[in-house]
């Protein structure tokens, strides 16, 4: 009897076996094909909710700065230099005198152009008389008419004598004090070309010394002019601009201000003038210098930006975010960026404030897929 258990208990595990062995079995396609149907678990992602905010695009142009006034002192008489009176790189006033020439022909002149004068005002006086006492006579009879004529052509004469006097005593005066050579506008002055025993010449082409004006100063830098009329389609001109100096990291102190830019157009380069003035009132910038001045063309109040990691380019050239929906479903959504602020994509269309993007994560999601998304902080 027990050895008929044992035999059945064998039987049914061999028939266990064989039905194993030999039964359906589940392939690898459907394998994957189950995995693929059980839906996947939600994708941990971050994302920014775009929001309106002012943005300002800025451009580096190059330049060179420029006194903001120069004067160069040249003398408007010829003479020999008997004094300089001033010093080589300090500061003078407007209307301080900075060169003496020797005044002692022009002195001489004003004194005879001064006598000419007193001798024309005595005609006057002695052909005056006469002709009042004419004016009586020829009405008695007492002098012909044509008396009377040479006497009222005498005093006109005398008397535009006077006026040719008076002039030739002007001119005398202006070249007597242009043997005194001030300076026309306050500022810093440079070296002197000559000194004291030279012979200068009346607009001499090279000038005694040249004052400059630091207070302000220009910055003339060019731009494109593809590139300015571009910005002026898309929104305002250009109005203000921050300095760097040379290989400088941190800005120029004060803000600077753009005058204008040329209305000519460069043709061998392309290129459009823009000028710029800056305060300057430590005189710390000189002119010469290579800077670079940061220019505000471009201003926007509402606009809308999206991080650049953010955005995808796709083969056709063009830009696609992934936007998660109300149900954390994300799908991909085509936009229009125009200009890069920083870190960042402006975007034109394709968004709105509120929508949610994702910055990271990108590349384990696909169209569909339920995501759990975790919110940036935006900082800028």
């Amino acid at each position: 009897m027990k050895r008929i258990f044992v035999a059945c208990i064998a039987a049914a595990l061999l028939g266990g076996i064989y039905f194993w062995i030999s039964g359906p079995k589940t392939s690898e396609a459907e394998i994957q094909a189950r995995q693929a149907a059980a839906p996947r678990p939600p994708v941990e992602v971050t994302v920014y909710t775009v929001k309106n905010k002012a943005v300002s695009l800025t451009k580096d142009l190059s330049g060179r700065t420029s006194a903001f006034k120069v004067a160069e002192i040249r003398p408007q008489v010829t003479g020999i230099i008997l004094k300089r009176l001033f010093t080589e790189g300090s500061h003078v006033d407007k209307g301080q005198q900075l060169y003496q020439i020797d005044p002692a022909t022009y002195q001489a002149a004003y004194d005879s152009a001064r006598a000419n004068l007193t001798k024309a005002q005595a005609d006057v006086k002695a052909v005056a008389p006469k002709l009042e006492r004419y004016a009586h006579l020829v009405k008695m009879g007492g002098v012909s008419r044509q008396q009377y004529d040479d006497a009222v052509a005498s005093l006109a004469q005398a008397e535009a004598g006077v006026a040719v006097a008076q002039a030739n005593l002007t001119s005398a005066r202006i070249n007597l004090d242009y043997t005194k050579v001030f300076s026309p506008i306050s500022g810093h002055i440079g070296r002197s070309s000559v000194t004291e025993g030279a012979l200068v010449t009346a607009n001499q082409t090279e000038a005694l010394a040249v004052v400059q004006n630091l207070d302000q100063i220009y910055v003339d830098v060019n731009q494109s002019s593809d590139d300015l009329m571009a910005l002026r389609r898309q929104m305002n001109d250009p109005t203000q601009a921050s300095l760097f100096v040379g290989k400088e990291k941190e800005a120029y102190g004060h803000p600077g201000r753009i005058l204008f830019s040329d209305v000519t157009v460069d043709q061998g380069t392309g290129m459009v003038q823009l000028r710029v003035l800056f305060p300057n009132p430590e005189n710390e910038l000189l002119p010469g210098l290579f800077v670079r001045a940061r220019v505000e063309q471009f201003r926007q109040e509402d606009a809308i930006t999206v991080p650049q990691q953010s955005a995808v380019r796709n083969p056709d050239g063009s830009v696609s975010v992934w936007a998660v929906d109300a149900e954390n479903t994300v799908q991909e959504r085509r936009i229009t960026v125009s200009e890069v602020v920083g870190d960042r994509w402006l975007v034109t269309s394709g968004l709105e404030p509120g929508d949610r993007v994702v910055v990271a994560g990108l590349q384990k999601i696909q169209a569909n897929d339920k995501v759990t998304p975790k919110e940036i902080t935006d900082t800028k």
